[in-house]
């Protein structure tokens, strides 16, 4: 569901008497809740959950055995992300990257920032050390909870 949908539908919710609202698509699930202490403008709170997925269909062939879950983990700190949106490296197209690979960072400095809903959102180190992978593309959409920098 993209981001417009998503916000007309919590404009929707403010604006009406409804107090719940769950819709299922093919990419997902939304639930929009909406409650309020009296006396006080209701604030929205939503989730969105991935929609149920068919079960594979089993191999006639034995299956290899999977890799183990540890190394596809990056070693060090994962910076992940707070939320869904966009993820720029830069302030602006053409400038200066945040940082870079290598680069050695302190915690509280931006390294990035995550768009959502046209709000630019600075996304700042939650550890200082050393940028040692940069694991999402600039412009690439990201999910809450994506790793996006491994610091060590």
């Amino acid at each position: 569901m993209d981001l417009r949908k998503l916000k007309t539908l919590i404009d929707l919710v403010s604006e009406s008497n409804v107090s719940e609202l769950e819709i299922t698509e093919a990419e997902g699930k939304v639930r929009i809740v909406k409650s309020a202490p009296a006396g006080f403008a209701a604030p929205v709170s939503y989730t969105v959950a991935p929609a149920p997925q068919a079960a594979p269909v089993a191999a006639a062939e034995p299956l290899a055995p999977a890799a183990p879950a540890a190394a596809a983990e990056p070693t060090g700190h994962i910076v992940k992300s707070p939320m869904v949106g966009t993820f720029y490296r830069a302030s602006s197209p053409g400038a200066k990257p945040f940082v870079e690979l290598g680069d050695t960072i302190k915690e509280g400095e931006t390294i990035c920032i995550v768009e959502a809903m046209k709000i630019l959102n600075e996304i700042e180190a939650d550890k200082s050390g050393t940028v040692t992978k940069i694991l999402v593309d600039n412009g690439q959409a990201v999910e809450y909870g994506q790793p996006l920098y491994v610091i060590e």
